[in-house]
C-alpha cells in the first residue's frame, strides 16, 4: 500500500535544497561556471527549473561568476601548463564560457606575450636536450608539436623552434 506523499511544495523545496547542496559540495573542490554545474544538476536528474532556480541563487551570492572562473582558469593554465590562446579559447568554450566572456577574458595580453612563453617553454625543453646534427630535425619536430598542444600556432611555433635551436647551436660552439 502507497504511503501519501508530501504536497508538491514541500517536496518541490526539499528536492531544490539538495541540488543546492550538490552545488556547493561541487564548488568546494575548485570554482565551476553555470554551465558545468547545470550539466550535473541535469546528469542528477533534478528539473531544469529547480536548477535555474538554485544557480540564480547562487549566482546572487557570488558562488558562480563565469567572467571570474575564466580570469583565474585562464591565469593558471598560463602560468602551470604554458598554455597558448587557441588551446584556452577550447577549454574555456568546453567549460562553457560565454565567447564574449573568453575574448574580454584573453583581449588584455599584451602583444609579444605569448610569444615570450612559447620561448621560455621551447628554452627549458632544450636544456634537457641532447642536441646533435643529426637530431636536431627530431628535437625540432618535438618541440614544435609540443606547442602545437598547447595551442601555439603553427607558424609561431616553427618560427620560435628555429630561432631556439639557432641560439642553442651557438651557445654550445662557445
Amino acid at each position: 500500500m502507497k504511503t501519501s506523499s508530501p504536497p508538491q511544495s514541500t517536496s518541490e523545496a526539499s528536492r531544490e535544497e539538495q541540488a543546492h547542496n550538490l552545488c556547493l559540495r561541487l564548488l568546494t573542490v575548485r570554482a565551476r561556471t553555470r554551465a558545468e554545474l547545470a550539466t550535473h544538476l541535469a546528469k542528477r536528474g533534478y528539473p531544469d527549473d529547480v536548477g535555474e532556480r538554485v544557480l540564480d541563487r547562487l549566482a546572487r551570492v557570488g558562488l558562480i561568476d563565469d567572467a571570474d572562473f575564466a580570469e583565474q582558469w585562464v591565469r593558471s593554465r598560463r602560468a602551470n601548463a604554458g598554455k597558448g590562446r587557441r588551446a584556452l579559447i577550447a577549454e574555456l568554450r568546453t567549460k562553457g564560457v560565454d565567447d564574449d566572456i573568453i575574448e574580454a577574458v584573453l583581449a588584455d595580453d599584451e602583444p609579444g606575450a605569448e610569444r615570450a612563453r612559447a620561448e621560455k617553454l621551447v628554452a627549458d625543453r632544450l636544456r634537457r636536450e641532447k642536441l646533435t646534427d643529426e637530431d636536431e630535425v627530431k628535437v625540432a619536430r618535438r618541440l614544435v608539436g609540443m606547442l602545437a598542444r598547447r595551442g601555439y600556432s603553427q607558424s609561431m611555433a616553427f618560427d620560435v623552434v628555429k630561432v631556439a635551436l639557432a641560439n642553442e647551436r651557438e651557445r654550445r660552439r662557445v
